[in-house]
């Protein structure tokens, strides 16, 4: 039987009991830190300062009678599953409360709560930021700052082997059993989500169509500085059909996460502001041994990633770059003045770990508000308006899709992940 190498291989929900009382402690704003496991290139960078924090919104706090408001419930998702042997948690609205409870615990105006939490920290961070850039004398060219909003599913997953599912299981899960779960934001949205922000949202808030970018992701670690992960981001030369490089970038560092449980949504966000560095200091030689590595790449549709390497060719000679993960990006970009939204089709593959997923993302570009916290006088008032603009948006458009069931329409508690 011919081989067939790990990416290329075809791979072939349990409901935990009541979290009661698990909702008064969100109001504490838990800062359980930057537990993440991984990303796709297999590393996550926080800068020494970062501030990461997790809470929900949507219910009041209040203790209810009867089944209590929140359940912690697994749910499948492949991916995932692969990594860690088992399915991870998310937090879900209990099904057996009433719609005037529902409306009774509700906050008709969740973001201007999130406007206290989130703006403090989103100043704070984006002065650091801007004091370490101008500190390392980097220019707008070499260094983009970015603050985005994603919208996806935030998952648990136990830290720690030892703990069983009798410990999820107890009537009162409190502060110390949430800080033995990892938190994973999985970005990873049904197709049918996609279609109804494309046909129905996108008219509605005032972005227009760009353009369509197809880039391919060719991720490489570096011998000389393991910390860090190269990006390489490259085109197709159709008429050779091979890849052509064209920018060079570091992983990106995150001085600010923030996920957002949003309890009466069946989808929840992340606000994340972050920068990238483009590589522009290579010595002639490193960057022909990379560009060496990228032209050497196949390109094969029926590969996770779209792309293979010959035997022995993903790595450069003295193996100082190693292919370490691909991407190919499908992207449909609409903007607007104040912010820009991007709908992609990923298909992506780790080497490391040998898992790969075709993905469904989106990705709302937060100009305006990342122009105004580095411009030279940082006006507090205006960042908090439109912050409270875009948040208001966010909830009332991007939280919340609908999914039809052999021809009829309902609205999911969880998204369909696997």
């Amino acid at each position: 039987m011919a081989y067939i190498p790990p990416h290329m291989r075809k791979n072939k929900g349990v409901r935990s009991p009541t979290a009661a009382m698990l909702v008064p402690r969100f109001q504490k704003n838990l800062n359980l830190g930057p537990k993440h496991s991984m990303d796709k290139s297999g590393k996550i960078v926080y800068a020494d300062t970062a501030i990461s924090r997790w809470f929900a919104v949507g219910l009041d706090g209040k203790e209810t009678e009867g089944p209590a408001p929140v359940l912690l419930q697994r749910v499948p998702v492949g991916m995932i599953e692969r990594i860690n042997g088992e399915k991870p948690l998310a937090l879900v609205r209990s099904s057996h409360l009433s719609e005037g409870q529902r409306t009774r615990d509700s906050s008709d105006k969740p973001w201007t709560c999130l406007i206290e939490k989130i703006l403090p920290d989103l100043i704070r961070s984006s002065e650091i930021m801007r004091g370490q850039m101008e500190a390392e004398g980097w220019n707008s060219k070499e260094v983009k700052p970015r603050l985005i909003a994603r919208v996806g599913k935030i998952l648990f997953i136990p830290r720690r082997p030892s703990i069983c599912e009798e410990d999820l299981n107890k009537d009162s899960i409190n502060e110390a059993t949430l800080k033995q779960l990892n938190r994973i934001f999985y970005a990873n949205i049904p197709a049918s989500y996609m279609k109804s922000i494309v046909d129905e949202v996108v008219p509605k808030i005032g972005v227009k169509f760009e353009d369509l970018k197809d880039v391919y992701h060719v991720k490489l670690s570096d011998k000389s500085r393991p910390e860090a992960t190269i990006s390489c981001k490259c085109s197709v030369m159709k008429d050779e059909n091979r890849l052509e490089l064209y920018k060079l970038q570091l992983n990106q560092i995150r001085p600010m996460v923030h996920d957002i449980s949003c309890i009466e949504k069946n989808l929840d966000l992340r606000l994340m502001l972050f920068t990238k560095r483009t590589l522009t200091s290579l010595r002639d030689d490193e960057e022909e041994s990379i560009k060496a590595l990228i032209a050497s790449a196949i390109l094969d549709p029926t590969s996770m990633g779209g792309l293979r390497w010959p035997f022995g060719k993903a790595s450069s000679p003295g193996d100082r770059y190693r292919v370490i993960g691909v991407w190919h990006a499908v992207s449909r970009v609409y903007v607007s003045p104040s912010m820009g939204l991007k709908v992609r089709d990923a298909d992506w593959f780790d080497f490391k770990t040998s898992v790969g997923e075709t993905t469904g993302e989106i990705t709302l570009g937060l100009k305006g508000i990342t122009s105004e916290l580095l411009g030279k006088k940082l006006e507090i008032n205006s960042v908090s308006d439109m912050l409270e603009n875009i948040l208001k948006l966010l909830w009332e458009h991007f939280l919340h899709f609908q999914a039809v069931h052999n021809g009829n329409t309902a609205a999911m508690d969880i998204p369909m992940f696997s």
